[in-house]
């Protein structure tokens, strides 16, 4: 028997108003999982009542007090990591020691949001007027949409979850359509620490019908959206006057220098282009090489790549897993024809692959000669293919580096300080790094990115300030009407009788 799921509504697990469910898949072996509610608008409009509901208790419940509920649920996240990871593989096929990177992101994000429910900084300044005091207090937005993608199906609803919690806001979380069961997972563990009904709201179901819903509602005052640009460009006009954070994908890139390290290039190649199979939104998918080392290293990726080894992401000697489903494996497919067609040479990989006749799995990719205006060099894949983009200069790298409409991650390989501090000023992306991958994020420092990435930013402080607003507050004790900007000149002080 294939167990069903509920929605999450105030506080109770229940069925959709639709009596309609879908079925969730093993894209290794296109085993169904389970099965979940496809949600409707009045399931939001349910959700959002509830939300509203418990927005009064949340918003004076002390954010220390918050914030001990946010440790517990990290201590309950940190016991059970290995069954959430493996979960994870399952529902979504990344290795399995991603998965548990996975849920060690949202344990971590979840501690440091706990902390900063002592905190909530604002600034007090001086005022320009006597027996004036001047400050400002943080508040929550209110009811905020949370709408997450599938290939960080843990980490991604925490990096938005709990700085939604600690601002003391109520929310709608739409979990993706491929991974709801890690999403419903996550949540269960937050009930558990004590996070009280009706605060976390669970929709699932399909964007056009539950994400449209949260976009558009009234009643919700912030969305939060990771996922494609064209959702991003929906979002942006049907949200109206929301506070709204985009986190949009990219299309990233390494420069390997003359004079860098090519092994630990290498290795941060492979792990940037291939980790998560390509799936994810700071994956590299472009490489720009020097001229003078392309053809070497070009030899060393090749030879790495070929003995890369395809399977489900529970075994240990799998190397990459499967893409998320048939579709993602089309689209991987396509850009391949369009690369062969554009004059791109193609050195390995290129084809679709099934382990024991099925699973959705594609064998790793690799181009070069790759014109920085090809469509393989500009648009997000989202699959296991990389682009070698030769250049001459470093100056030539950064130009190619920031010739897209994305700018989240970026990397530079080299041995001069010089090169590695003009790439930090120069390239257009919201992380670099330095003789490091595309990927490596961590919790207390901002992500997110600019340009058509949208203009989010999660985690660290900036978590903070994206899930909550800031109040100026001004107390005048002088007993007059004092009028900023026009009684500014100091007189004496009124000595008190």
């Amino acid at each position: 028997m294939v167990k069903e799921y509920g929605i999450l509504i105030g506080g109770k697990w229940v069925k959709s108003n639709s009596g309609e469910t879908f079925d969730n898949v093993n894209p290794a072996n296109e085993r169904v999982i389970a099965k979940f509610q496809s949600g409707t608008p009045d399931d939001v409009n349910r959700a959002v009542d509830a939300a509203e509901k418990a927005l009064g208790y949340w918003r004076d419940f002390p954010a220390p007090k918050r914030g001990e509920i946010l440790l517990k649920a990290a201590q309950l996240l940190r016991k059970d990591k290995e069954r959430l990871a493996r979960l994870m593989t399952m529902e979504m096929g990344k290795v399995i020691a991603e998965a548990r990177g996975d849920v060690q992101e949202a344990i971590d994000i979840t501690e440091y949001m706990a902390g900063e429910g002592r905190r909530l900084f604002t600034q007090t300044t001086p005022s320009e007027l006597r027996d004036k005091f001047c400050t400002s207090v943080r508040i929550p937005v209110g009811i905020f949409g949370l709408i997450t993608p599938w290939n960080f199906p843990v980490a991604i609803p925490s990096w938005k979850i709990t700085p939604a919690l600690i601002c003391g806001n109520t929310m709608i979380f739409k979990p993706a359509s491929d991974t709801p069961l890690c999403a419903i997972e996550f949540v269960k563990i937050l009930e558990k620490a004590g996070v009280p009904k009706g605060v976390i709201n669970l929709v699932t179901g399909s964007g056009s019908k539950v994400g449209s819903a949260i976009v558009k509602h009234k009643k919700i005052r912030g969305i939060s959206f990771t996922g494609s640009r064209e959702v991003g460009e929906f979002v942006t006009k049907e949200a109206g006057l929301k506070k709204v954070g985009l986190e949009l994908g990219g299309k990233n890139g390494i420069i390997v220098m003359d004079d860098a390290d090519l092994e630990l290039a290498l290795d941060g190649v492979i792990w940037g282009g291939y980790g998560t199979t390509g799936q994810r939104c700071t994956a590299a998918s472009r490489v720009i090489v020097h001229h003078k080392i392309k053809a070497k290293f070009e030899r060393m990726l090749v030879s790495r790549i070929k003995r890369l080894r395809l399977g489900d992401g529970l075994k240990p000697t799998t190397d990459v897993g499967p893409q998320i489903n048939a579709k993602a494996v089309e689209k991987t497919h396509e850009y391949t024809g369009i690369g062969i067609k554009e004059g791109a040479k193609l050195l390995c990989g290129g084809k679709p692959a099934k382990i024991n006749g099925k699973g959705f799995f594609y064998r790793p990719t690799l181009f070069t000669d790759v014109a920085p205006d090809m469509r393989i060099a500009q648009e997000e894949i989202f699959g296991p293919s990389i682009s070698m983009i030769p250049v001459k200069t470093l100056d030539e790298a950064i130009d190619v580096m920031n010739g897209i409409i994305y700018g989240l991650s970026s990397a530079i390989y080299t041995n001069d300080l010089k090169n590695a501090f003009e790439s930090i000023e120069r390239i257009e992306a919201g992380l670099t790094y330095v003789n490091s991958s595309t990927i490596g994020a961590e919790v207390h420092l901002p992500f997110g990115g600019i340009k058509g990435t949208g203009h989010a930013r999660e985690a660290g402080w900036a978590g903070i300030e994206e899930f909550s607003d800031v109040k100026s507050v001004y107390v005048d004790y002088s007993g007059t009407l004092q009028r900023a900007q026009i009684d500014n000149v100091p007189g004496p002080r009124k000595k008190r009788k």
